[in-house]
């Protein structure tokens, strides 16, 4: 109860920006939460229709394969269906691998999507606290000149104390956002390493098909 009180009482005293930086940390944890359930749904999913449509590739099964991917809507299964079509259609080895490459592009700013707020709201979460101590100097600065000469020391302190909690709280919501920031981004690198990945395995796979029903003809 104690903890509670203190920090309502750390809140209160900090002032009017103690309100905006609270509204940076909503928006930022709102962002963080539904980043990571999006990026964990996609892996989870990409690692899903992988693990069916490997064997299928491995084995040559390739018109079982395209069965699988066009039935689903993951990132995995998208990329996998352009590279698929097109050696359908008898397409070169390139070819190939530059439609995987349309498909990745085309998902990689959903991967990253976002994300980038997060720096940003540390940036603003920083700066307001700044010029919340700013501001709140001032004003201090401004009772004290009008205070009683044996006064002034107690109130310039305890004004300087208030004015310092900006900052402090500004610091607080900065530096959570820019680490859960540095972890989303390792997250998407994760992520678009992995369907790179599957377009060079999936290249490989063709190519090597080809080759071998080139020598067998």
């Amino acid at each position: 109860m104690d903890t509670l009180y203190s920090v309502v009482r750390f809140f209160q005293s900090g002032g009017p920006f103690m309100y905006p930086i609270l509204l940076v940390l909503a928006i930022g944890a709102a962002i963080a939460i539904e980043r990571y359930i999006y990026l964990t749904f996609v892996r989870t999913r990409n690692k899903g229709i992988w693990k069916r449509v490997l064997p299928l590739l491995e084995g040559g099964k390739y018109d079982a394969a395209r069965e699988v991917v066009m039935h689903s809507d993951a990132a995995v299964s998208r990329i996998l269906g352009y590279g698929l079509n097109r050696a359908e259609r008898q397409g070169s080895g390139d070819q190939i691998q530059m439609a995987m490459e349309e498909g990745l592009l085309e998902f990689v700013p959903r991967l990253e999507k976002r994300t980038h707020y997060l720096a940003t709201l540390a940036n603003i979460a920083t700066l307001l606290g700044l010029l919340g101590t700013i501001i709140g100097l001032t004003e201090a600065f401004s009772t004290v000149a009008a205070a009683d000469p044996a006064d002034k020391a107690n109130l310039l302190s305890a004004s300087i104390s208030i004015a310092m909690n900006t900052t402090a709280f500004g610091l607080m919501v900065a530096i959570p956002l820019l680490l859960i920031h540095a972890f989303m981004q390792t997250k998407t690198s994760e992520l678009v390493d992995t369907l790179e990945m599957v377009t060079v395995r999936l290249f490989n796979l063709t190519a090597g098909a080809a080759v071998t029903e080139k020598d067998a003809l």
